[in-house]
C-alpha cells in the first residue's frame, strides 16, 4: 500500500484486502471471547462441585466470564504501549493468537470430576488471558484500518471494521444455537460443550496466519521516518490529553450501551420478562445483530459526509428512537416485533461513528495508548454494570432500557459538546493523504 494517496482516492483493492483481513480476525477474535457467555450454564455444571447449589455455580461462572473484561484494562494499555513503539501490526497479531491460544485450550480442560478445583482455577486464568486480548484487539483493529484508508473514505472503513467486530457475536449466537439443535442436553455435558472451544481455537489461529499478510500502517511508518515515537505514550496522553480523556470515556459508554441492550439485554429480557422461548429470542436477537451490522456501515458513510461531530449529534437523537419504538413493540404486543428490532438496529449506529471521533482525538504518537485507555477502562466497567442493572430494573418498569437509552443519546449529545479533534503535524497529514 502506498503511504501518500490522493484525497480523493476510493478505496483501492488493497485497502479492501486490509480491511477484510482486519475485519475476519476481529470476527474470530470476537467469538473466542464470547462464546463462553453462551455456553456459561453447561460450564458451571463441569467445572465446580456438583454439591454447591446450581444458583452459585452459575454466579461463579458468571465471575470467570467477567473476569474477561476486568482484564481489559491492563492488557489493552500494555499492548497499546508495544503499538505506539514497536508497530501496530505486530500488536494486532500478538493479540489474535492471545486470544486463539486460550480458547482452543479451554476446548481441552479437564473438568472438575477429573481434577477437582485446578479446573475452575485454569479456566479464570485462561480467561484471564482472554481478557487481556480482546483488551488490545479492538484500540489496535481502529487504529490499523484508520491509518491505512483513505483519509475521505476513514469511516466508511471502520464502519464496515465495526461490523466484522460485532459479526462475532453473531457467529457466537448462531454456533450456539445449531449445537442446541444437534446435539442433547446429555450430550452437551458429555463432550459437545468443547466444540465451539476447539472450532475457535484454530480458526483463530489461522487469523493470525491471515495478518502476516497485513503491512504496517503508512502513519506508523512516517512516525518512525520522523522519529515521533513517545518513549512512554500513556504517560504523555496523562499528561497534555487529559481533556480528551473524558469525552473518549463517555462515547464509550455510549459505544457500549448500543451493543449491550440489542445484543445482550434484550433476548435476556424476551425470555424472563416477555415469556418467549429461547430459541425465539435469539433468532430474534440475531436479527437486531445483522441490522446493527449494516447500521455501522451506514453510520460510516454518513461520518464521511458530514464528519465525527454531527454523526455523534445525529446518533445520539437516534438511539433512543430506536430502542424506545423496539420496546413499545414488545410491551405493545405488535405484531412485526423483528421489523422493531431491525429499526432498533439501524438506529444503533452509533457503534460505527464513535471509532472515527475516537481515532480523530488522539495525535498518531499516542494514538493506540489514548484508545486503550479510556476505552478498555469505561468499557469493562459498563459492559459488566450496565446488563446486571438493566436486568434487575426492568421488573420496576419494562421502560428501563428505553429510558436507560435515552440517558445514553444525552451523554452522546454532551460528550459531542466536548469534542476537540487536535491539529495534525503535516507529517501526519501527507501520511493520511490530506496534503
Amino acid at each position: 500500500m502506498n503511504a501518500i494517496a490522493t484525497p480523493a482516492a476510493a478505496l483501492s483493492r488493497s485497502d479492501y484486502r486490509t480491511l477484510g483481513l482486519a475485519a475476519l480476525g476481529g470476527a474470530l477474535e470476537i467469538y473466542d471471547f464470547i462464546v463462553f457467555a453462551f455456553f456459561a450454564a453447561t460450564l458451571s455444571q463441569l467445572f465446580f462441585p456438583p454439591q454447591m447449589p446450581e444458583w452459585l455455580r452459575l454466579l461463579q461462572t458468571f465471575g470467570i466470564f467477567a473476569t474477561g473484561y476486568l482484564a481489559r484494562p491492563l492488557g489493552g494499555i500494555l499492548m497499546a504501549h508495544f503499538a505506539d513503539r514497536l508497530g501496530r501490526k505486530r500488536m494486532f497479531s500478538l493479540s489474535m493468537l492471545m486470544m486463539a491460544g486460550p480458547c482452543l485450550l479451554i476446548g481441552l480442560l479437564p473438568t472438575y470430576a477429573q481434577i477437582g478445583y485446578l479446573a475452575p482455577l485454569l479456566l479464570l486464568c485462561l480467561r484471564l488471558l482472554q481478557g487481556a486480548a480482546v483488551g488490545g484487539e479492538v484500540p489496535s483493529a481502529w487504529t490499523f484500518v484508520a491509518e491505512h484508508a483513505p483519509a475521505r473514505h476513514r469511516g466508511y472503513a471502520l464502519g464496515l471494521l465495526q461490523a466484522g467486530l460485532t459479526m462475532g457475536y453473531l457467529l457466537g449466537a448462531l454456533t450456539a444455537t445449531l449445537l442446541a439443535e444437534v446435539f442433547s442436553p446429555q450430550q452437551m455435558q458429555d463432550y459437545a460443550w468443547r466444540i465451539p472451544f476447539l472450532l475457535g481455537g484454530p480458526l483463530g489461529l489461522f487469523g493470525v496466519w491471515l495478518r502476516r499478510w497485513l503491512n504496517e500502517t503508512p502513519v506508523f511508518l512516517s512516525l518512525r521516518s520522523q522519529r515521533q515515537e513517545r518513549a512512554y505514550p500513556l504517560l504523555e496522553v496523562l499528561r497534555a490529553h487529559r481533556s480528551t480523556l473524558l469525552p473518549a470515556a463517555l462515547l464509550t459508554c455510549v459505544l457500549t450501551s448500543a451493543v449491550v441492550i440489542p445484543v445482550v439485554v434484550t433476548p435476556t429480557l424476551l425470555q424472563q420478562h416477555f415469556a418467549w422461548p429461547a430459541k425465539d429470542a435469539f433468532a430474534l436477537g440475531s436479527l437486531g445483530i445483522v441490522f446493527l451490522n449494516i447500521g455501522c456501515v451506514i453510520a460510516g458513510r454518513v461520518t464521511d459526509r458530514v464528519g465525527p461531530l454531527r454523526s455523534l449529534i445525529l446518533y445520539s437523537l437516534l438511539l433512543p428512537v430506536g430502542v424506545g419504538l423496539l420496546y413499545a413493540s414488545l410491551i405493545g404486543g405488535w405484531r412485526w416485533p423483528g421489523l422493531a428490532y431491525a429499526v432498533a438496529g439501524l438506529c444503533s449506529g452509533i457503534v460505527g461513528v464513535v471509532p472515527s471521533a475516537m481515532i480523530s482525538l488522539f495525535p498518531a504518537d499516542i494514538r493506540v495508548s489514548g484508545i486503550a485507555v479510556t476505552y478498555n477502562i469505561a468499557y469493562s466497567l459498563w459492559a459488566s454494570a450496565a446488563p446486571l442493572l438493566l436486568i434487575a430494573a426492568t421488573p420496576w418498569s419494562p421502560w428501563i432500557s428505553a429510558l436507560f437509552s435515552l440517558a445514553m443519546g444525552g451523554v452522546g449529545l454532551y460528550a459531542a459538546s466536548r469534542f476537540r479533534a487536535p491539529r495534525l503535524p503535516q507529517w501526519e497529514n501527507v501520511a493520511y493523504g490530506r496534503i
